[in-house]
């Protein structure tokens, strides 16, 4: 973690707004609400507008999960977010991810054993990082599998990862109880 404290420490449910309450109903539900959410709950409005967008890019886009984890964790592993990455290893391996997969990602487009057009994504994540721009050769291999929607969401994806990244990074959330970190993923 980039701190080893938080900067914003998250909130107790018991000290929740009601609005934070409403926002984050479905989690309380679920029996578990991560510290990125109780971190944003000290937010209530800023949480009432971002959740609409990232429950479209986590549950509604139109990329296959597999995919659409691909992308979230190369930015993930490139903003150095440490938090966001732990959490999408998670995800990602729910998605059909393998260990070694995440291990190509954390190595770039050009690791051996890339799917042609996984390593296309990893290669537009990369893209996206380093100059906020998809090149023409990668939009177009990407566009040669993916519709309008699709290439939406692949910038979109990356950038709303990117956002997240650098808010996790910048509040100091640190990992939940049952996350593996970097230390693993870094002699990759």
């Amino acid at each position: 973690m980039r701190l080893s404290a938080p900067r914003i420490t998250p909130l107790e449910e018991k000290d929740w707004s009601d609005e934070a309450r409403e926002q984050l109903g479905r989690s309380l539900e679920s029996g578990r609400v991560y510290n990125i959410f109780c971190t944003l709950a000290r937010y209530p409005k800023l949480l009432k507008r971002w959740l609409p967008f990232a429950n479209h890019v986590l549950f509604k886009s139109a990329l296959p999960p597999r995919e659409r984890e691909i992308l979230i964790l190369r930015i993930g592993w490139l903003c150095q977010a440490e938090y966001e990455f732990a959490q999408h290893v998670v995800i990602g391996r729910r998605a059909g991810l393998s260990d070694a997969d995440i291990e190509r990602i954390v190595a770039g487009p050009a690791a051996a054993g890339w799917d042609p057009f996984e390593a296309t994504l990893v290669r537009a994540a990369d893209e996206l990082h380093r100059d906020a721009f998809v090149s023409d050769a990668t939009w177009q291999a990407l566009g040669a599998r993916y519709g309008v929607e699709q290439l939406m969401d692949v910038v979109f994806t990356v950038g709303q990862y990117n956002l997240v990244s650098m808010a996790l990074n910048s509040l100091g959330v640190q990992l939940d109880p049952g996350l593996e970190g970097f230390s693993r993923w870094r002699r990759a």
